[in-house]
């Protein structure tokens, strides 16, 4: 593995000082992971701490081992500022995906329900208490029930939307680099890796299950998605005009 990267190391360190504090301070949670936009416990200031927040010990672990493992790579031949960018960029291009397929889900099914005679004001009132109506389920499928009160309740953690934009820019640079994963017996080139995971992302997304199995997912697949797009667009940007081969610092 590649030495740790100054800007690496110091994304590192914030990341566990923000899981170690989220753990001491629970209610850090209320304030710092991404909501809803039209959830009042929303904040300007999410779209970027929720990149530095996490659910448990496996997640933070599986997200930093990625980012110290390709970043690192990325940070050498880019140097810090750029890498800085780059990262912060594909968290934020995460937020905005999944925040708009949260936003088109959550209004399809309002719709549905103000069209049958329930005030959006008092839906929304339900809501911002941790409350449903019953008879909701009544008038759409399950799934549109689940995502409908999952975007409004539930929040987003994690560097994963970031994470994915390494990995879509570590494939762009180094696409014939075989990546040996512990649940792949065999290694695999980047350029056949990146897509099949994304590919597996979208399904999943779409589905509303976990590869892991079960029904739920706990996963914002579309976060994963919009952070791997977004680091596609920049890097199609970069090599269009050649930014590639310059270093910011």
């Amino acid at each position: 593995m590649m030495n740790m990267t100054p800007v690496v190391k110091q994304l590192l360190i914030i990341n566990i000082i923000f899981f170690i504090g989220s753990q001491l301070v629970p209610v850090s949670y209320d304030y710092l992971a991404m909501f809803f936009p039209e959830n009042p416990n929303f904040g300007v200031w999410q779209p970027i701490t929720h990149m530095f927040m996490h659910g448990g010990i496996m997640h933070i672990a599986f997200n930093m081992i990625a980012m110290v493992s390709f970043g690192s790579a990325l940070e050498h031949f880019w140097g810090g500022k750029k890498f800085l960018f780059f990262y912060i960029s594909c968290g934020l291009g995460s937020a905005l995906l999944h925040t708009a397929v949260n936003y088109y889900s959550f209004q399809d099914t309002m719709n549905v329900l103000i069209t049958n005679g329930y005030q959006k004001a008092d839906i929304i009132k339900l809501l911002s208490e941790g409350k449903i109506d019953t008879r909701w389920q009544d008038l759409v499928s399950v799934s549109q029930f689940n995502g409908f009160t999952s975007a409004y309740i539930g929040t987003v953690v994690g560097a994963s939307g970031a994470v994915y934009g390494l990995l879509t820019a570590f494939a762009f640079m180094f696409p014939n680099a075989e990546l040996a994963l512990m649940f792949i017996p065999v290694p695999i080139k980047a350029k056949y890796f990146v897509p099949g995971i994304l590919a597996v992302d979208l399904f999943l997304g779409f589905k509303g299950s976990s590869i892991f199995g079960g029904g739920g997912t706990g996963i914002a697949h579309f976060a994963h998605i919009g952070g791997a797009l977004t680091g596609f667009l920049m890097m199609l940007y970069w090599k269009k005009n050649q930014f590639n081969k310059n270093r910011w610092n």
